[in-house]
Order: C-alpha cells, then sequence, then structure tokens
C-alpha cells in the first residue's frame, strides 16, 4: 500500500496538472508553489523507509520536470522561444490518477503545443494582441492584399528556416560532443593501456629481478658453506701437523736429565 506522504504526492501531483490544463492568468501563481512543494516532497519520497518502486519514482520525477520545464517555458517571451522549449519537454506516461484514460500531462503537453502554433501564427499574420481591436472587414482587406500576403508568407518563411537553422544547430552541437566524448573515451582508453602495460613490464622486471636476487642468493650461500669447509679442512692439517712435530721433538730430544 501506498504510504501517506505518497498518497499526499499524488494528490498534489494531479491538482497541478489539472491546473496546468487551464486557462491561465499572468497573475496564478498557485501552480509554481505547488511545483515546489512537489520537489520538497519528491525528496522525502526518496528518503523515506516506505518509499514506492524505482520506476514510480522515475515516473514521479518525470512529471514534476515537466511541469518544472512548462513554468519556465511560458517565462518566456517569443513564442518561437516557448515553441522550441515546449518541443523538448517529455510528459508523463502513466496516468496520475486512476480514472485518467490517457495521462494528463500529455493532454497538457498537446494543449501547450497548440497554443503555442497559435502565438506563432497569430504573431506572422499580424493578428495578436496588437490585431485583437481590429474589426473583420479591416481583416479581410489587409489578407486580401497580395503585398501583405507574400509579406507573411515571406516572414512564415524566415520563421520556418530560424527553427531549422536552430534545430541544425542543436544537431551539430550535438554531433560535437559526441565527438569530443568519443575523443575523451578514447584518449582515456589509451591512457589506462599504455599505464596497463607500463605496470605489467614493471612486474616483469621485479620477477626478474627477484629470481636474479634468489639466484645470487643461492650461489653465495653455496660459496660461503665452501669457504667454510676448507677452513675447517686448513685447521684439521694445521692441529695435526702441530701434533706430529711436536711428538717427533720429543723423540729426538730427550728431556734433559
Amino acid at each position: 500500500m501506498a504510504s501517506r506522504l505518497e498518497i499526499n504526492f499524488i494528490r498534489l501531483l494531479s491538482r497541478c496538472e489539472s491546473i496546468a490544463s487551464e486557462k491561465r492568468g499572468e497573475t496564478e501563481w498557485r501552480l509554481e508553489k505547488y511545483v515546489g512543494a512537489l520537489e520538497e516532497m519528491l525528496v522525502a519520497l526518496r528518503k523515506s523507509l516506505s518509499k514506492p518502486t524505482a520506476e514510480m519514482l522515475t515516473e514521479y520525477t518525470r512529471k514534476v520536470d515537466f511541469l518544472k520545464g512548462l513554468l519556465e517555458a511560458e517565462k518566456l517571451s517569443s513564442p518561437t522561444e516557448k515553441a522550441l522549449a515546449n518541443q523538448f519537454l517529455a510528459p508523463g506516461r502513466t496516468p496520475t490518477i486512476a480514472n485518467e484514460r490517457m495521462p494528463v500531462s500529455k493532454t497538457v503537453h498537446m494543449q501547450t503545443k497548440a497554443r503555442c502554433t497559435g502565438e506563432m501564427r497569430d504573431e506572422l499574420l499580424g493578428t495578436g494582441v496588437s490585431g485583437k481591436g481590429m474589426s473583420e472587414t479591416d481583416l479581410r482587406n489587409r489578407r486580401g492584399l497580395p503585398l501583405d500576403e507574400r509579406q507573411s508568407a515571406a516572414e512564415l518563411e524566415a520563421v520556418l528556416q530560424h527553427h531549422h537553422n536552430l534545430q541544425e544547430k542543436l544537431a551539430e552541437d550535438m554531433l560535437h560532443l559526441a565527438r569530443n566524448l568519443k575523443n575523451n573515451t578514447l584518449a582515456a582508453q589509451n591512457i589506462i593501456k599504455q599505464d596497463n602495460q607500463t605496470l605489467s613490464q614493471s612486474m616483469r622486471q621485479a620477477d626478474m629481478n627477484f629470481e636474479k636476487l634468489k639466484t645470487e642468493s643461492e650461489r653465495l650461500e653455496q660459496h660461503t658453506k665452501k669457504s667454510v669447509n676448507w677452513l675447517l679442512w686448513l685447521m684439521l692439517i694445521l692441529v695435526s701437523f702441530t701434533f706430529i712435530s711436536m711428538i717427533l721433538f720429543i723423540r729426538i730430544f730427550p728431556r734433559l736429565r
């Protein structure tokens, strides 16, 4: 069963998604405060003893990050920037509550994309905030002018080209980062390989030195044993010669009376 903290988190998350799906004014402050509270509760969930599974925590994090990104995108001034930022948002994959047929975050994502597209179209066609006071007749006359149509088409083409350039730049940046990462990985791999070779050579040299030291120690031990044997035999010969000399001396020169 879900803990009390997780139940409260799910309720607040569902409420945030409901607010995000509604049309909000510039003075709306609840969503930002609620998302901040969601972040604190998510941290507490990770540290809780009865925390949910890793998959659920990943899904909760995904939904909270989506709401944060949605708020940051809404703070941008240009509709083009809003649309571009909205493309990088990742909504949740599973429903927050049981009675949802489709995740609310996906619905919010689609609504936001449609709203950004509408704002871009209004900005291009001049029917945004500055054109709200115009009458339908003025709009028809304005749209009926070939020059205005060409200008609108040119502006639309410019915006599309701008989006294309941004996408190409992002692709180039990602490719550059991937190439740098690959080069750094290869360089690190070569360094590690060289270090392993140096370490292997050092170990082989140490083994060779140890074998040489062992051989020299055995030779020194044998040489020491041989020296001791020769010295012992020399002492025995000296003692024997001295003894025999004394016997001969006593025999040749008897004791004086």
